[in-house]
């Protein structure tokens, strides 16, 4: 692990390390969103046709703010309306300019709409902040993970009635698979160089068990690209760029998925 991520990991275990400092595992289990049933993630997403994880973000380290002003809560219903089976919502704020509020806004704007909490995730407070701002599933990365706390950590989720969208770069990842995984995803963004290539997912998806959700993530910039990883075997597109670049994410959304139903 080196660059970004580096950078990243490194921030994160000084956040963990303050959220313990300051005992908020007791706030948290107070929060309105430890009570709430989840919703299924992985069943909304495999019930679409296309199955869509619409991503709101502001800004990528590579690229900067690409919408600064985006309002989660007039977002994620807007999504939702426009065909989205999920949408993820990133939370890092140094890096990606979001935040637990925007995962709140979210969630009480789109009742009805899966939400995944995207964060790099290194500790079990990482899952009760998710549990107790309304997620219903979160991202476990592989890269930052070894084996014996991605099991732990996915385990967790699953006790917390949380969904688990499990990311992999290399087929040698894939020794990180346990039981509690829900969704397997291949992402085609390159951790370390932020470079991205959707023929990541391509090479990869024969390795890819059969019993999982297959999801492809970053990189799928057209409708065209969509199509040829749907006939590779992937039920499900996280997609962040494309949208929230676009005057209107949620029309782009609603243009992408109308083009891959008509095979354009």
């Amino acid at each position: 692990m080196n660059g970004i991520l580096k950078k990243i990991v490194s921030q994160k275990l000084e956040e963990v390390s303050r959220l313990k400092a300051e005992k908020a595992e007791n706030l948290l289990k107070g929060a309105e969103g430890y009570s709430r049933k989840a919703l299924d993630m992985r069943s909304s997403l495999s019930e679409k046709p296309i199955g869509i994880i619409a991503e709101f973000k502001r800004k990528s380290p590579s690229l900067g703010y690409i919408n600064e002003g985006a309002n989660p809560a007039e977002i994620a219903p807007a999504y939702l309306r426009a065909g989205a089976g999920a949408a993820s919502i990133l939370t890092d704020g140094p890096n990606f300019g979001g935040s637990l509020a925007d995962l709140l806004a979210a969630r009480r704007a789109a009742p009805n709409l899966p939400l995944l909490r995207k964060e790099f995730i290194l500790d079990f407070i990482q899952i009760q902040q998710a549990k107790a701002y309304g997620a219903d599933a979160v991202l476990l990365i592989a890269a930052m993970l070894d084996k014996s706390l991605c099991a732990e950590l996915s385990e967790y989720a699953h006790e917390l009635g949380l969904q688990v969208l499990l990311e992999i770069h290399s087929a040698r990842e894939l020794s990180h698979v346990n039981a509690s995984i829900d969704m397997l995803g291949v992402n085609n963004r390159n951790l370390d160089t932020f470079e991205t290539s959707y023929k990541t997912s391509l090479e990869m998806a024969a390795d890819l068990p059969d019993t999982f959700l297959k999801v492809s993530e970053s990189g799928i910039k057209t409708p065209q690209i969509a199509a040829e990883l749907a006939a590779a075997g992937y039920g499900a597109f996280l997609i962040g760029e494309a949208f929230m670049s676009a005057g209107n994410p949620a029309a782009a959304l609603g243009d992408f998925i109308s083009k891959i139903g008509e095979g354009k």
